[in-house]
């Protein structure tokens, strides 16, 4: 396709069959700003005067950010990619999807972890999803990653890998 400066733009893509962002919670937020206020607060105390009001302009800001940072982890299953964060995979690669609530999630990510697998884990997102991967030339066992709707999640999975 051909835009109208004459140069290419990409082809359209289908709509997701799911998507959602992992974004952090808003009682996530008050106990770091307090941390970093009270960082600022400290450097403050060690330098008195006119730079006095330089800490807080640094550590809050950077504290907003590096929150902000954290909640911007995409989980989408779409153009016939599982799309987590950075990591793609092809759907004809997906095999067994098993979901497991935030009170199981603790034997699943402790000591039966696969060393080699790809994990997106969010610790202020309760369950978590393991979709197997079904490609010999890839050294990835499964994928375990966080999602808040996990059944939504996998009835997307198991009806696109099966298209």
């Amino acid at each position: 396709m051909t835009d109208s400066s004459g140069g290419t733009r990409p082809e359209a893509t289908s709509p997701p069959a799911y998507a959602e962002r992992l974004h952090v919670t808003w009682y996530w937020w008050p106990l770091p700003l307090l941390a970093g206020a009270l960082l600022a607060a400290e450097i403050h105390m060690g330098y008195p005067g006119v730079r006095a009001w330089l800490p807080y302009v640094i550590v809050l800001p950077l504290v907003l950010v590096m929150l902000w940072r954290a909640g911007r982890t995409p989980v989408r299953v779409r153009d016939g990619k599982l799309l987590v964060a950075e990591a793609n995979l092809p759907l004809e690669h997906v095999g067994e999807v098993e979901v497991f609530g935030k009170d199981d999630k603790r034997q699943v990510l402790g000591r039966r972890l696969d060393p080699a697998a790809f994990v997106a884990h969010r610790g202020w997102v309760g369950p978590v999803v393991r979709v197997r991967v079904e490609d010999p030339a890839d050294p990835t066992p499964y994928w375990l990653f966080s999602t808040r709707h996990p059944e939504r999640l996998a009835a997307a999975l198991r009806a696109r890998s099966t298209a």
